[in-house]
């Protein structure tokens, strides 16, 4: 597995950065010895760079890899924006991870120079518990590209968490294009920047080759998070992480393994989806879009429609 120095933080991680949030209570919701295993997978692979969030509630699951592995990379967010609210979020983190600081702190999915400023009173707490030892760097997670162009302007943010992949999808102001000279211009800054979503949430599967290739291609990346639910899945994109041969009987496992959708709990019932659905499979019960598994035949068109990005295969 390739390591790169994420930006100029110094600390070095794989370039397939394993995505927790799949293998915890809000997704797959897997037992805490069934994800030891997973993970067991992937640090035997040589993947050090863990991505989790205060919303997962998996901190107990990630904790797992530490015990293994004691020079992992811990990545966290939280939605804080005060300094009381940061302050306990990181020190939950801490708690529950067994640990005296945690690698990377984010604040979650800021859109703009004018959120990242409306979250200073928590930024300047991450400044200082990161000048007490208690987190090494500091940044932010984002799904639009002035999110991006915004943290540019701060010298005290040390890594960004961009959305990028072959289509764009879930990129809430703009292309994929233009995220792309938006990281650029952030990699020139020497920020370190780790990529997510690179099948788009599970809808670019029918198109994962080319979508492997177009996000392991973008050299402006130090690492990219990619959600896994299984060994296999481990096995499967660590090999595509390092170019190699993906034996049939794998590809048939991972092709042929059970997924569903899933519409993560902040719809807000617009319908939209709904009515792009086909299959019918779509309804709006109580102001949220609901499922119906057995007419859904995973097309994936329902979630072009949705601007929230709040449909995903799992």
């Amino acid at each position: 597995m390739k390591i790169n120095t994420l930006g100029n933080t110094g600390i070095k991680v794989s370039q397939m950065c394993f995505g927790s949030l799949t293998i915890g209570p809000l997704q797959k919701n897997k037992t805490l010895l069934e994800s030891r295993e997973i993970i067991a997978a992937a640090l035997d692979c040589g993947v050090n760079f863990f991505d989790t969030a205060d919303l997962y509630n998996n901190y107990d699951h990630l904790q797992a890899a530490i015990q293994m592995q004691q020079d992992v990379v811990i990545a966290t967010k939280s939605y804080d924006y005060t300094a009381t609210g940061v302050r306990s979020s990181l020190n939950r983190a801490l708690t529950e991870l067994g640990r005296d600081y945690v690698d990377l702190y984010l604040l979650h999915e800021q859109e703009s120079r004018k959120t990242i400023e409306g979250h200073w009173e928590a930024i300047e707490a991450l400044i200082a518990e990161k000048q007490a030892g208690k987190v090494r760097a500091i940044g932010i997670s984002t799904h639009r590209v002035e999110g991006v162009y915004g943290a540019n302007l701060f010298p005290e943010l040390d890594v960004i968490h961009p959305l990028i992949n072959l289509t764009g999808i879930g990129i809430e102001d703009g292309t994929a294009q233009e995220m792309a000279v938006a990281i650029h211009e952030a990699k020139n800054l020497r920020k370190g920047i780790y990529g997510m979503k690179p099948l788009g949430g599970g809808n670019l599967l029918s198109q994962k080759q080319a979508s492997f290739e177009f996000v392991l291609n973008i050299a402006d990346l130090d690492a990219i998070a990619i959600g896994v639910q299984s060994v296999n899945e481990v096995l499967y994109n660590v090999k595509k992480f390092n170019d190699e041969m993906i034996p049939e009987d794998l590809e048939a496992a991972v092709s042929g393994a059970p997924k569903t959708l899933h519409i993560s709990d902040w719809c807000n019932g617009c319908g939209k989806c709904v009515r792009r659905c086909n299959q019918q499979a779509l309804t709006l019960i109580d102001g949220k879009a609901r499922v119906d598994q057995k007419k859904c035949v995973l097309c994936c068109y329902c979630s072009s429609a949705c601007k929230d990005f709040c449909i995903k295969v799992i």
